[in-house]
């Protein structure tokens, strides 16, 4: 059994995506970010970068003590090295697999990140910013859109992968993110494509009902990284 510290959010999705694709049994543990939960030492001993999502997975491969995880990247990997699923064993595929894993990491997710936050969630509208990350949401969805017109599959080639799932629940934003699909026909093929997966729908519906339809004041500040929830 596998326990899965989670919030519903493109990253949390990542992992549940995964679990639903791969059949493993997981329980879910709730963390409230907009209470200042990931702060709290429990959650810290497994996820020291206060950060969802996290994991305990309670049968290891080879046995022994439960093994926890963070950084949902390093979370696909095992999960997929775990299962042997979603993750090509020949080294030109596990390469292309890993590069695309890692441009989301370090640049769709953050970069998008970024563009929703200043776009949807600062207190102030600052221009700079809100066309700074705004042009750079645009310049990924463009690299996204070249390499998927390249592959004419999935993002790292003709099998779908963990970089899929990790580049998925990003493009989820698009509407709120104000990306104008009609910019990147394969991006949009592709996205209407892997939304169709039962998994897909199964991993991404994990948590929606349990989202607060209007995001307070305090829980904004906590969620920017300001500090905890104050008494």
């Amino acid at each position: 059994m596998i326990d899965l510290y989670f919030a519903a959010t493109p990253n949390g999705w990542k992992i549940t995506i995964m679990l639903e694709e791969c059949g493993l049994p997981y329980t879910v543990k709730p963390v409230n970010i907009g209470a200042g939960e990931q702060f709290r030492p429990e959650f810290l001993a497994i996820s020291p970068n206060n950060r969802i999502p996290a994991i305990i997975d309670h049968d290891p491969p080879g046995g022994g003590e439960p093994i926890s995880v963070f950084e949902t990247g390093a979370i696909l990997i095992y999960l997929a090295e775990k299962t042997g699923l979603f993750l090509p064993q020949d080294l030109r595929g596990k390469i292309s697999v890993t590069e695309w894993l890692m441009w989301q990491m370090a640049g769709l997710g953050p970069m998008l990140g970024q563009n929703g936050h200043f776009l949807l969630y600062a207190p102030e509208k600052l221009p700079y910013a809100i066309d700074r990350y705004g042009r750079e949401a645009d310049r990924l969805y463009g690299v996204l859109d070249r390499q998927l017109a390249w592959t004419n599959a999935y993002v790292a080639g003709a099998q779908y992968t963990i970089a899929d799932m990790a580049c998925f629940p990003w493009v989820i934003t698009h509407k709120a993110q104000g990306i104008d699909m009609g910019k990147f026909p394969h991006v949009a093929r592709w996205f209407a494509e892997v939304r169709q997966r039962p998994a897909v729908k199964a991993g991404t519906a994990v948590g929606r009902m349990a989202r607060p339809e209007e995001i307070t004041a305090n829980a904004k500040r906590v969620m920017m990284g300001i500090g905890e929830k104050q008494a």
